[in-house]
């Protein structure tokens, strides 16, 4: 994805050597063009896992994970962050830190959308600490589901959110691994 680093190298601004502000191309506006061709990548590397339904954490997973749904043609189901007036009470939940917001949060699935018969295939931006990647696990494991893998945008290899995620036996893919940003520069991982 020699393309997404090119972007992120012109866009990205690292604010400090663990994080890397993406607005201009993932958390704030997103690129169509960009955002096809990566879901159509993710897509593709997972074709072949019988996928029923793609997950992820709102809001910034929701524009990439949109474009694997449509590819895979599946649907595409996102754990909110916020109850609504309207929400369902029948939800799965689980409490998670978030490393960008500083903030703990709970996520919710309404049980009307996660089965024990889907195959689950969890898209995200971002992984750093992995601390929502494994508060949804968490959820589609209660709900009896098979995860059949997670794919990721950009991997902070230098958090353990990948690894911890590996180290449980799921497959990840990323489209890009970002192997540090000491002295205010991406370096990447090849």
């Amino acid at each position: 994805m020699e393309a997404l680093k090119q972007r992120i190298l012109e866009e990205g601004i690292v604010l400090s050597d663990q994080v890397l502000k993406l607005d201009a191309i993932l958390n704030h506006q997103i690129d169509p063009k960009l955002t096809t061709v990566m879901g159509k990548e993710l897509a593709a590397r997972f074709r072949d896992q019988q996928v029923t339904k793609i997950m992820t954490v709102e809001s910034s997973g929701i524009p990439i994970a949109f474009v694997v749904a449509a590819e895979l043609g599946v649907p595409l189901v996102f754990a909110r962050r916020k109850k609504t007036l309207v929400g369902d009470t029948e939800t799965y939940s689980e409490r998670v830190p978030s490393f960008t917001k500083g903030i703990v949060t709970d996520i919710m699935v309404s049980r009307q959308f996660l089965h024990a018969d889907d195959r689950i295939l969890f898209i995200d931006d971002i992984i750093a600490n992995g601390d929502a990647a494994r508060g949804l696990i968490k959820i589609i494991e209660r709900a009896g589901a098979t995860l059949v893998g997670m794919g990721v945008v950009v991997e902070k290899c230098f958090q353990h959110g990948a690894s911890s995620i590996r180290e449980q036996g799921v497959r990840l893919e990323a489209l890009v691994k970002i192997k540090s940003l000491e002295d205010g520069k991406v370096q990447f991982q090849e």
